[in-house]
């Protein structure tokens, strides 16, 4: 099924996030050598909530964070909005480390972390179209529901009660939003949409007003103990923090720590009145599904569908296409699967279209981590999460730089340490494979069975997903 484009459809130009704001220009570059407390690589949101947050804390600290581009050109001006409370990592690994007290915590840290962005959006002025709907999560066939039963189960043993997600009875359901095909759904009130860009954006002009330096236009070339070099001028500092999420394999010395993951979306044009009556989705809920090959969508505030999904996951040797620029059949693909979900929308057309890379440790799990003696430190490794995770990790930074001893700061993804992945062509061959199974496991369990595809259990051994 080929989509139906706008007249004025586009492709990449960073992100649908950016249009109405217009795609930043780069700001001032470094101007020569600088003498700093904190250098912080990367102006995204681990970046700035870092420098927001320390800065805060003692405002003497002279912070300089430098980016690329400009700052939110990567995954936090191109994200699917969802400022959910998911665990970016899996409660059962941290636990195997650290105990299940501790891996309990964190979700609730998780959970908290919400509350905390939005209200310093709020202080700041900083309007992102911030609605705290939730997350609703549908299971479309007989395999997915199973699925969504044992994810409630496994949720009920991490101390989930119904206050943090329950299933939805048919009518209640039915009164959020009309998905084809669903056959059941859970609610989690542990989930806001935003927008992206406005998110960030408004993140950047907080942090300047606070007295942070924001050097755009400018790469890094090197990180080093005391020092992160540029082509205009080296920032000397106690602490330099690598804050670059999916371009994090473009830095020297750190091509195989996170796999740089490509993730697709789409946007619709602005859907009429009767759609929306035919639909439902009054109360902006963020939507995902039980799928391998899963979806995630929300509503926008001009009343479009942002749906998101993986195109091409991976470029050979860890490339990062950083344009945004998203394949045709990826754009065919998606919106094949969105008018499955809402068949109403097939009236309608795709306005815009884009992708942007996340970064994927080895054993899926997140870190933050400060090296005391080296003063070296970084926060990643989101697996898609980042929404939320970035903010309780720019704290986490804060109280690692600042050698506080407190709840954050003893967290169980603190300091964890993770194996590079594999060479090439292992790489490319395990991840590829692993997104081919799940497509396959997708389409054999849409034609009935309760029971997950064996195939999905061979992927996720593939790559320890």
């Amino acid at each position: 099924m080929s989509a139906p484009l706008s007249p004025d459809f586009r492709n990449g130009e960073v992100s649908f996030w950016y249009r109405s704001l217009g795609v930043p220009r780069p700001g001032e570059p470094l101007k020569g050598d600088v003498q700093a407390d904190v250098a912080v690589v990367g102006a995204g949101y681990t970046g700035l909530w870092t420098a927001y947050y320390l800065k805060k804390a003692d405002p003497s600290l002279r912070i300089v964070v430098l980016e690329k581009e400009f700052a939110g050109f990567g995954a936090s001006g191109r994200n699917g909005g969802w400022l959910t409370g998911a665990l970016a990592g899996s409660a059962d690994r941290y636990a195997k480390t650290h105990g299940p007290e501790a891996a309990r915590r964190f979700q609730r840290s998780m959970f908290e972390a919400i509350d905390e962005v939005v209200a310093v959006a709020a202080e700041e002025g900083i309007d992102a179209d911030i609605v705290k709907g939730g997350l609703l999560t549908v299971a479309r066939g007989p395999a997915q529901a199973a699925r969504l039963r044992e994810e409630l189960a496994g949720q009920r043993q991490w101390g989930w009660d119904e206050d943090d997600v329950r299933l939805l009875s048919r009518d209640e359901m039915d009164g959020r939003l009309q998905v084809a095909g669903a056959l059941s759904a859970t609610w989690s009130p542990h989930c806001a949409r935003i927008q992206p860009a406005k998110l960030v954006r408004g993140l950047v002009e907080a942090v300047r007003r606070l007295g942070v330096e924001v050097a755009e236009g400018t790469p890094v070339t090197e990180i080093a103990p005391g020092r992160a070099v540029t082509p205009y001028g080296t920032v000397t500092a106690a602490h330099v923090l690598r804050c670059t999420e999916g371009f994090t394999a473009t830095i020297p010395g750190h091509h195989r720590d996170w796999l740089p993951m490509n993730s697709s979306m789409i946007v619709t044009e602005p859907l009429p009145a009767d759609v929306w009556a035919s639909i439902g989705w009054d109360g902006r809920e963020l939507l995902g599904d039980m799928a391998h090959y899963y979806m995630y969508a929300q509503r926008t505030a001009d009343d479009r569908i942002a749906f998101g999904g993986r195109g091409r996951p991976y470029l050979y040797g860890s490339r990062v296409d950083d344009r945004g620029h998203t394949h045709g059949w990826t754009v065919d693909a998606l919106w094949e699967l969105l008018t499955s979900f809402f068949p109403a929308v097939a009236a309608s057309r795709v306005a815009h279209a884009w992708s942007g890379v996340l970064g994927v440790p080895r054993d899926w799990c997140s870190t933050v981590h400060v090296d005391p003696a080296t003063g070296l430190g970084w926060a990643g490794g989101y697996t898609g999460h980042g929404v939320t995770t970035a903010n309780l990790a720019g704290r986490t930074l804060r109280d690692l730089v600042l050698r506080r001893d407190t709840d954050l700061s003893r967290l169980p993804w603190v300091d964890r340490r993770v194996r590079s992945w594999e060479p090439e062509p292992l790489r490319w061959l395990g991840v590829h494979s692993m997104y081919r199974l799940y497509r396959i496991a997708d389409a054999r369990e849409s034609r009935g069975g309760t029971r997950t595809s064996a195939l999905a259990k061979i992927a996720d051994m593939i790559t320890g997903h």
